[in-house]
């Protein structure tokens, strides 16, 4: 089949699967010549501008057609696998004004979120129980106002961020660093089976292609470019997550950060992104006060009435108040020395009066039911039982 005879999509496609070009160069050709099609019949004289000879070559000779089929299959198995063009009128306007707005996209799930206001929400892979819960609370009460929550289906704060999200009334959104046919990680297949069904899945990333360390940064201005605003919930000062954050404000994009522990490495990217300008959050309302025009007319439901949940398999359940209405009196004595700053058992049974064992038993029960952390070093810190 000659160039001329392609379908807009296949049009679309061959220069999206051509070897060398890229984004940029893709950008460069739309913007020199209005469309794939118009591209595809320059000569390479008029390319040369634009691209090296030998991408250029590639552009006007290469056969993708084993490639095109394959999307072909893929686009057929599912109604809800479609492809997103800049060309598309629900191309969303907000990635659209970004610097290096990827010229195709595949999507897996509801497209019509795309129309939807959004907000990032991303945060370490290693991340402490308490990120977790705090990510999720945030998430489901965003999601209850209408927001639909993007993350990038990594583990940590990313995946409770999705899980929150899908509890509220809105939805969630993950822009995935691998094709849109894998799942990074494994462990979050079922996850992103869920997120299929009653979110978005979203990729620029050719069909196959596995998690490639340089996909994520890419990932990272996705996220970043469709929201409103992002929430860094918890990073380290190496963390990718600061990235979104810092993408975030260069596009324009209002950026949040949860405070954490003076003595949490996970707290200190926060504690960076807030020193740099980032709003300081400690409520929901926080972040809506923020993006007022954004937010549909739902119910609006704040972090304090939001129920922490104490695991995925149940989220009906609450972590009760950390108060001695609800607790023995030895819990209510320790929760009163253990502050949000981590203590070890020496220093716990000193200022209790409590033999190790007996405050090593109270310990696994509180840990158990999602009211105090083990940390390295033998150490213990209470968890904060809503934002």
């Amino acid at each position: 089949m000659s160039l001329s005879a392609l379908s807009e999509h296949e049009a679309w496609l061959h220069c999206f699967l051509t070897p060398g070009l890229g984004v940029t160069r893709f950008l460069r050709l739309l913007l020199a010549f209005g469309s794939p099609h118009a591209a595809l019949a320059a000569t390479l004289a008029q390319l040369a501008p634009l691209l090296t000879r030998s991408v250029a070559e590639s552009l006007l000779c290469g056969d993708t057609a084993a490639e095109r089929a394959k999307v072909a299959v893929w686009l057929a198995a599912d109604p809800r696998h479609t492809l997103l063009t800049l060309s598309d009128a629900d191309y969303p306007p907000s990635l659209l004004h970004t610097p290096t707005p990827p010229p195709l996209l595949f999507l897996k799930g509801e497209r019509a979120l795309l129309a939807r206001p959004m907000l990032a929400m991303v945060g370490s892979r290693a991340a402490t129980q308490q990120g977790e819960r705090h990510a999720e609370a945030f998430a489901e009460a965003l999601s209850q106002t209408g927001l639909t929550v993007v993350s990038g289906l990594a583990a940590g704060i990313d995946g409770a961020a999705h899980r929150g999200a899908l509890r509220g009334a809105g939805a969630t959104i993950a822009v995935i660093g691998t094709g849109i046919d894998r799942i990074y990680p494994a462990g979050h297949a079922a996850l992103a089976r869920q997120i299929a069904a009653e979110g978005l899945i979203i990729s620029e990333f050719p069909l196959g292609m596995r998690p490639l360390a340089a996909n994520f940064p890419r990932r990272n201005r996705l996220i970043a470019g469709l929201a409103q605003g992002c929430l860094v919930v918890e990073a380290n000062i190496e963390s990718g997550s600061l990235i979104t954050g810092r993408l975030a404000a260069e596009y324009g994009r209002e950026v949040f950060a949860l405070p954490g522990s003076v003595h949490s490495p996970q707290a200190r990217g926060c504690h960076r992104l807030i020193r740099e300008g980032a709003t300081l959050v400690e409520t929901v309302e926080d972040i809506l006060s923020a993006l007022p025009r954004y937010v549909l007319p739902l119910p609006v439901v704040t972090a304090e009435a939001t129920p922490l949940p104490v695991g995925e398999g149940a989220p009906s359940e609450a972590i009760a108040p950390l108060d001695a209405s609800t607790d023995s009196a030895e819990e209510a004595a320790l929760f009163a020395v253990l502050g949000f700053d981590p203590l070890d058992v020496d220093s716990l049974c000193q200022q209790l009066g409590l033999t190790a064992h007996a405050l090593s038993a109270m310990l696994l029960r509180l840990e158990l039911v999602g009211k105090v952390e083990s940390l390295p070093g033998g150490r213990y810190q209470r968890l904060i039982p809503s934002p």
